[in-house]
């Protein structure tokens, strides 16, 4: 939803499909980085920073409001400028200790305004709805950043609340949660469609959909690889598997409550309506094509003990705990008897991580490297995709071909 057209074109989306539904929003356009970026300046104590930053949030905002409702005074959003006044207050105390605690207080408004505005103008246009504060339903824990849902209360506070009693649309936040303290916390980057998985699931949904700039699932990212082409069908465990290789079409925790219950799962454009989309369920069809998934912006880690004692399991479990604690995800590893290799996100923790590993390893790395996936790979596409590109590492096994890469 990066603008008024997005707005109207949802209306458009909810007018034509059947009711009762729970819609489930995102911060508008790219505002969940706009919003990170606040995170940063208040946290560092840069006043004036986050003054500007803030200023060019809210303005973002209030010209999508005036897009959509012109000069007309609505009463409904004012439940939006409260939210504007909230934010204005909380940046002017001092942060806690905690920069992940203040990243979900903070990044969490950026849902909060879509939806408030979403749900005022699909009032206004006459398609009447309910706003639900996700974060009183879909409790967690204090794991903030990552957050774990607490599914025995969710699924009472859920069913309460989403009861279609009173209405047949619902409109709520993904990527938000609360604690049983009321605190909000974040499930992950790209967490709405989790969150519309777990609502489908407590509520026995009959289908998810997933609404997109794109037509459907791709085999490859059509930014980076042209000829990028579109897939019918997928298995859960298929898509699970992309995920987890760093596809970026659907959150990597989203299948699994569907699976449990067999729910379907659309991935659909919403700049056309009329394209059938991915479908993406238990059984599907073989995949047709190889899919291509590439990583940027990667660091590639090589750990070897000082005294050429061997990598054996306990000293696996210490390093893997490093990284656990550190919140570094692990996207590609090896080892052998002397090293233990790992592709991961350049991150700004990678830095103290590296020089805790350097009290106990010899360290070395490529600080810049890019990390392909080519699943259900053939020696043709390995051969077309590697041209011009020097390979520092890989990783072959039945199904995926796997690419350390000295970026361009």
């Amino acid at each position: 939803m990066k603008n008024a057209d997005a707005v109207k074109n949802l209306h458009r989306i909810v007018e034509s499909l059947d009711k009762p539904q729970v819609i489930v929003v995102s911060a508008m356009g790219k505002m969940t980085n706009a919003f990170e970026t606040l995170v940063q300046y208040y946290f560092s104590g840069n006043k004036q920073e986050c003054r500007n930053q803030l200023h060019q949030i809210k303005d973002y905002h209030y010209n999508i409001i005036q897009d959509l409702f012109g000069d007309i005074e609505i009463a409904v959003l004012s439940p939006f400028f409260d939210c504007v006044d909230m934010l204005e207050g909380r940046l002017e105390q001092l942060p806690s200790l905690h920069f992940d605690y203040e990243y979900d207080q903070i990044v969490s408004f950026g849902e909060i305004f879509s939806t408030h505005i979403i749900s005022a103008y699909l009032n206004y246009a006459g398609i009447k709805n309910k706003w639900v504060d996700v974060r009183q339903v879909l409790k967690t824990d204090d794991f903030y950043r990552d957050a774990n849902v607490d599914w025995d209360l969710t699924v009472e506070l859920m069913n309460r609340t989403f009861a279609f009693s009173d209405t047949s649309l619902y409109v709520t936040q993904g990527f938000l949660g609360g604690t049983l303290s009321n605190i909000s916390t974040t499930l992950g980057r790209e967490g709405s469609d989790y969150t519309a998985a777990i609502i489908g699931h407590v509520l026995n949904a009959e289908r998810v959909t997933v609404w997109k700039d794109v037509p459907g699932i791709l085999n490859a990212d059509p930014r980076i690889f042209p000829d990028a082409e579109k897939i019918d069908s997928l298995s859960y465990a298929e898509t699970i598997e992309l995920s987890y290789y760093g596809a970026q079409v659907i959150h990597p925790k989203t299948l699994k409550p569907l699976q449990n219950k067999q729910i379907p799962l659309f991935v659909r454009s919403f700049l056309d309506m009329e394209l059938p989309g991915t479908v993406i369920m238990q059984e599907s069809q073989r995949v047709p094509v190889p899919i291509f998934i590439l990583k940027k912006d990667q660091m590639l880690l090589t750990l070897s003990p000082r005294d050429f004692s061997f990598i054996t399991e306990e000293n696996l479990s210490k390093i893997l705990a490093l990284f656990s604690q550190n919140h570094v995800r692990i996207n590609l590893l090896q080892t052998s008897a002397l090293n233990f290799t790992v592709c991961v996100d350049r991150k700004d923790n990678l830095i103290s991580m590296v020089e805790k590993l350097k009290e106990f390893y010899s360290v070395r790395y490529n600080a810049q490297v890019e990390l392909l996936t080519i699943r259900h790979f053939n020696q043709t596409v390995i051969d077309e995709k590697l041209v011009g590109r020097v390979v520092i590492d890989s990783q072959v096994t039945r199904k995926n071909a796997r690419f350390v890469l000295q970026s361009f």
